[in-house]
């Protein structure tokens, strides 16, 4: 195998931009990582909380408000919700 100067400095360059092009994705990846797993548990929870409260007439409806919720801020916005409808009830 011959290697010319050329062709190292080719693959390191291209190694480098690889990993300065990773940097830059892996934040937003983050971000909608993020917000797929709150919104999962959120709904797995309103989903709990729904069946539970069949037996005591207490039900959140799951529409676009409640899913931005519960999507953003996970758990704690789902107890946010419970106790809303708490409160208005």
């Amino acid at each position: 195998m011959n290697f010319d100067f050329n062709s190292i400095i080719v693959y390191i360059a291209c190694i480098c931009f690889l990993f300065i092009f990773g940097k830059l994705f892996i934040v937003p990846i983050k971000t909608i990582l993020k917000l797929v797993i709150n919104s999962i548990l959120g709904g797995f929870i309103l989903f709990l909380i729904n069946a539970i409260g069949a037996a005591f007439q207490f039900h959140i409806g799951l529409n676009i408000i409640t899913s931005i919720f519960v999507g953003i801020l996970g758990i704690p916005g789902a107890i946010v919700i419970i106790i809303i409808k708490l409160l208005i009830m």
